[in-house]
């Protein structure tokens, strides 16, 4: 059977769909693009917007429209918080909520053994999933050994979130933070190093939460780096309030990429508050100074959430004026979306849409033009490049550096170059971006 996974949302959920394509694929399943026809179809669904929400309703139709005798399976935050939604969408659609996920990983193992691997009807796969019922769930359990979409490795640490940020609907779905041992995430690292993987990314809703007996995430970071020899770590979302000096000396290590996320949200204390965010402004300025004080001109990103209930003028300038004075790498810019069952659903002093737009708006050309910016201060600059796609005779090569800065490889004879593989190189900035120039080459 072909077998094709469609993904919205986190890292963490990109980590999820990976550990399940994963099985399907051991099992002699075909993995196949979704953009190709194939009889099971995975939707791994994201609920932190309505525009996520709105997207995976319109796939899931797409397929059932286009793949008629196929089965589509919808999972995740999704799946969790609004099961009944999916069923209007297509025939043929098995919903399994998101705290059920896991056992989606057992699936193909029981299509084979009750032989029906070759064509799974809806039934098959609801007896299937009915004897992979049984037992507790494991969120950890996705533990991926290869990753059909990408190079680089994931490494789930750490799910849920024990904050309740007033807009987020994610805590709702996912529930309480909880956080894989110390020693399981030690030996996972090291089979993903020892699998060839140069660079391995650590995931979870909320990693800054990560707590395993006496270790937090920057001790694990430790363990990480004096357990491996080579792999480098790269960080998903990193809370402001987390960002203390204590916590931060190890992530800068070397082998710690230069690669930072910080969900700011807003720039206005005001609108912090009623966001039920835990900092402020000034932890805010204190933790970009942190972050480039242990690394040399690091990419920084921030989320931004545009239009929040009650955010004024005044309010919004306070946070156009705060990136303008951070100047990060990048800024995703999230135009507010009110999100059923949040205590920010029930606020009355919405924002008008058009005035959302046009901040949306201001603040992205405002990103644009910072990012440029930090693209042109590394141009000429030394940096390692972990290849995603390699070169061919025809077309030249993609890859990325320690700190997130996507790159074209040049088609060179002379130098062989294997997916997943890192090598030094120099940047230099071209109108069509940034190319790496193999130093060996030079």
């Amino acid at each position: 059977m072909r077998v094709a996974f469609y993904t919205l949302g986190c890292k963490l959920n990109q980590c999820e769909s990976e550990a399940l394509a994963s099985s399907f694929g051991s099992q002699g399943f075909f993995l196949v693009s979704p953009a190709e026809q194939a009889d099971i179809y995975v939707v791994n669904t994201c609920t932190v917007t309505s525009k996520s929400e709105q997207k995976a309703r319109r796939i899931i139709r797409k397929f059932s429209r286009e793949n008629p005798e196929s089965l589509i399976v919808v999972t995740g935050c999704y799946a969790q918080m609004d099961p009944d939604v999916f069923h209007a969408l297509g025939p043929r659609i098995l919903v399994v909520s998101g705290d059920q996920k896991d056992r989606l990983l057992k699936l193909p193992v029981y299509l084979n053994e009750s032989g029906c691997a070759a064509a799974a009807g809806m039934e098959d796969v609801r007896r299937a999933l009915g004897m992979v019922s049984e037992g507790d769930t494991d969120r950890f359990s996705f533990d991926a050994s290869s990753f059909s979409s990408h190079s680089r490795a994931y490494l789930k640490i750490q799910d849920g979130c024990d904050n309740r940020c007033s807009y987020c609907r994610v805590t709702l779905a996912r529930g309480n933070s909880m956080s894989l041992n110390l020693d399981d995430v030690l030996q996972r690292a090291l089979r993903l190093e020892e699998a060839g993987f140069d660079e391995i990314i650590l995931t979870g809703i909320n990693i800054s939460q990560y707590s395993s007996g006496a270790y937090g995430l920057s001790g694990l970071v430790a363990e990480l780096l004096s357990s491996t020899r080579r792999s480098r770590f790269r960080l998903s979302s990193l809370e402001p309030d987390y960002l203390f000096l204590k916590n931060l000396d190890v992530l800068g290590d070397p082998r710690v990429c230069p690669h930072f996320h910080i969900p700011v949200q807003s720039g206005d204390d005001g609108i912090l508050r009623r966001m039920a965010r835990r900092y402020d402004s000034a932890r805010v300025r204190e933790a970009f100074a942190l972050l480039r004080s242990i690394k040399d001109d690091p990419f920084i990103a921030a989320d931004i959430i545009v239009g929040f209930p009650g955010e004024t003028e005044e309010a919004f300038t306070s946070t156009r004026d705060l990136i303008d004075e951070l100047q990060p790498a990048a800024l995703h810019v999230f135009p507010y979306s009110s999100r059923p069952g949040t205590a920010a659903a029930y606020f009355s002093d919405h924002v008008p849409e058009r005035v959302t737009g046009l901040r949306t708006a201001e603040l992205r050309t405002m990103s644009t033009s910072f990012h440029h910016e930090y693209l042109t201060r590394w141009s000429g600059r030394a940096e390692e490049v972990l290849v995603e796609l390699p070169p061919s005779e025809t077309h030249e090569g993609q890859g990325i550096t320690g700190n997130y800065l996507r790159v074209l490889i040049p088609r060179e004879p002379e130098i062989a170059h294997r997916k997943g593989s890192r090598y030094p190189a120099r940047l230099e900035l071209h109108d069509s971006g940034l190319r790496a120039i193999p130093l060996d080459f030079l």
